[in-house]
């Protein structure tokens, strides 16, 4: 079960989300609530929370701040933010809290969706890596075998640039666009993130986000699993690859994940589209 933490001083807006969530994902996840940054830094604590979404602008203790807090004890907790527009400026401080996504208000659910299950394949894979290693040192029996490394964590991008003047914002956002299409054109297959691309493009987080979501009307996430999934059903027109095969090739190594994925975006499994398709030519 996934411990999910909401962070938000809207009591609706938080009832909201809670909904969406247990509605999604069922007994799959528990979810836990705060009205403030201070409150959320407590439940943090208590529940040993891997999720947490917060709202930026909150009483006393804000979103950054809350995040920053678990950050600089926890780098794994996969953190996730909602945003406004005009609050960007004020989330160029959340570069060094290396957040998984920014969804922006009202969130779109089936982005919040997408971001989730990331969360939760990273999750999974983090727990997987470390009984490989608890199995490698009971096999060796030794005690003294040498820590996994780290990996890499980007450790954030040169100050977010000022908002392009209006004359230059399509010019602007015309490049963004092409620029992160092309990268995601060729990296699909391999694991990428937000930040790899923000740092590619010598953005903040934040601000990338912001001028992502102005050029392609969705959050990096949503993005690039709808692009995977695109890929996806050109390969499974292709009788000669199999579902874990089509997987692997468009970024996902695990199969039930790649299902999953799969289904969330398009309504059914990889087998029965394959099926629809046949049954098209036919």
């Amino acid at each position: 079960m996934y411990r999910i933490l909401i962070a938000d001083d809207e009591q609706i807006e938080r009832r909201v989300l809670r909904q969406t969530l247990e509605e999604s994902f069922g007994d799959q996840c528990e979810v836990f609530e705060a009205e403030n940054g201070r409150e959320a830094l407590e439940v943090y604590e208590k529940e040993n929370i891997p999720i947490a979404i917060f709202d930026i602008e909150m009483p006393g203790i804000n979103g950054i701040d809350a995040a920053a807090a678990i950050r600089a004890k926890d780098k794994e907790c996969c953190i996730i933010f909602l945003t406004a527009f005009d609050e960007f400026s004020y989330a160029r401080r959340a570069i060094s809290v290396r957040a998984l996504d920014y969804l922006l208000k009202p969130f779109d659910e089936q982005e919040l969706m997408l971001v989730l299950e990331e969360a939760m394949r990273q999750i999974d894979e983090r727990e997987w890596r470390r009984k490989q290693w608890e199995k490698l040192e009971l096999t060796e029996g030794t005690q003294g075998a040498p820590q996994p490394q780290e990996t890499s964590q980007p450790q954030g991008t040169p100050p977010a640039q000022e908002m392009p003047q209006e004359e230059t914002e399509n010019i602007r956002l015309s490049k963004v666009a092409e620029e992160v299409h092309s990268y995601i054109q060729k990296n699909y297959s391999q694991e990428i993130s937000m930040q790899d691309v923000a740092r590619k493009m010598n953005y903040s987080e934040a601000y990338f986000c912001k001028l992502f979501k102005q050029s392609f009307g969705k959050n990096f996430t949503a993005y690039l699993t709808e692009y995977r999934v695109s890929e996806a059903k050109k390969l499974l027109a292709e009788p000669t690859f199999n579902v874990k095969e089509i997987g692997k090739c468009v970024g996902y190594n695990d199969s039930n994940y790649f299902t999953k994925v799969f289904r969330r975006v398009t309504g059914y499994n990889p087998t029965e589209y394959r099926n629809i398709i046949y049954q098209q030519k036919s």
